[in-house]
This record gives C-alpha cells, structure tokens and sequence, in this order.
C-alpha cells in the first residue's frame, strides 16, 4: 500500500518552467512597447516581482493590485509612464502561450497518474493556469485545479487549504504530500495544514525561514524513490 495516496503539486517551477515562458513573455511584451529590455532590466523585473509575488503570499498585497499596477511602477524607475492594466492585458496574453515544461514533468505525471490522486495547487490567475497545463498535455491528468483566483485564498494560507481538503473526496492529511519549489506558499504552507512536503529545489538554496521540509530534491526523478518507500 501507497504511505500517500494523494499528491498534490504546484505548477510554475516545479512543473512548467516559469523562468523559461516569463523570459519569452517579456522580450515580446517590451517589443511590442517599443522598450528596451536589457539583460540588467530583465534581471531588475524578476527580482521586483518576486517580491510582489512574495508580499501577495504574506496577505500584504491583493492580487488585482499586483497584476495591475507591477508595470506601470516598475517602469517609472526607468522614467517611463505606461498604461499599466493595458501592458498587464497584454502580458497575460503571451505568458498564457507559454507551456515550456521541466524536465521529466510529463514522463512523472503520466506514471503517477494510474496510482495516485494527483491535484493541481497554484497560486495565479485562473485563465492563465488553466490554458497552460492544458496545452503541455497535463490537464487531464489531474483530478482537480485549485488556483487561488478561484478560492479567494492563496498559498500559504490555511483558508486555502480548508478549502482545498473540502474538495478532495475521503482526504486524509496522513495521506498526503505536497510537492513544490516555494519555500513560503508550498512548503510552509503545507506543514502548517498537516501535509508532509517534498521542496523541488534544483539551485539548491537555504532554508533561510527555517521550514525543514520533510524530503527535499533537486529534480522531479527524486521524487519516485520517495513514493516508492512507501509501497508494502
């Protein structure tokens, strides 16, 4: 017998390669604008919305705020004005195109498929999640898709949790793992709702929060000898 039976796993940078669609997204978003992207710039941005990302997980920022304004403040650091909803539209649009995948994702999830209750856990908007994991060819193979557009909480929240565990028929806490790169949304926040929690962490980076998740790997082949200790 399975030591889990139910899996559930974060998308961007754990499943697809967010670094790889942001990078494609934001050459044609700056093209369209007519604004140079260098290499310093594009380094600025990921850093500056990273930390939005990161003020959205603590509750310090709402969501529509985030999506909204990030442009348009960001390019006033380089003396630019933009319509910051606009550029945001557009952005959505190109990032919506993008399904680049991490490396054995697709192998992993056809193989646990048949064996395990698989779940979908992402913060993000709804529309962009959903479009992306059904053009890589992952959509179908997941029971269900909790994005926190959806259930009005995010990662690392409880209430995101709760609601979760309320849609997962015959869950069990002790039959669960959690499976994702964040150290704050996933891995605290799966350990604060009573799941073990296995941290995708290639570039391997500190625990520097102090979460000490319960297995940590550096990609997602590491992930079978994990599941499979825990077949009688």
């Amino acid at each position: 017998m399975n030591q889990y039976q139910f899996l559930l796993f974060d998308i961007d940078d754990t499943l697809l390669d967010f670094r790889a669609t942001e990078q494609l997204s934001l050459k044609m978003l700056f093209e369209q604008e007519k604004l140079d992207l260098t290499p310093d710039i594009e380094q600025h941005y990921r850093m500056y919305n990273q930390g939005l990302w990161r003020s959205f997980e603590e509750g310090k920022l709402g969501r529509t705020e985030l999506l909204n304004t990030r442009f348009a403040n960001f390019l006033k650091e380089y003396g630019k004005e933009v319509d910051g909803v606009l550029m945001e539209k557009s952005y959505r649009g190109f990032l919506e195109q993008g399904h680049h995948m991490i490396d054995g994702a697709l192998d992993l999830i056809n193989r646990l498929a048949p064996d395990y209750e698989l779940y979908v856990v992402t913060n993000g908007v709804s529309k962009t999640q959903d479009r992306r994991l059904r053009d890589a060819g992952l959509h179908p193979l997941f029971k269900n898709i909790f994005v926190s557009d959806d259930t009005g909480y995010q990662k690392p929240m409880k209430e995101f949790f709760d609601y979760v565990f309320a849609r997962i028929p015959n869950f069990s806490r002790d039959k669960g793992l959690i499976i994702g790169d964040s150290l704050l949304a996933d891995m605290m926040g799966g350990k604060q709702a009573g799941l073990d929690t296995c941290w995708v962490n290639p570039e391997m980076k500190p625990d520097n929060i102090g979460v000490n998740p319960t297995y940590e790997i550096r990609s997602l082949i590491e992930l079978y000898p994990i599941l499979e200790k825990g077949r009688g």
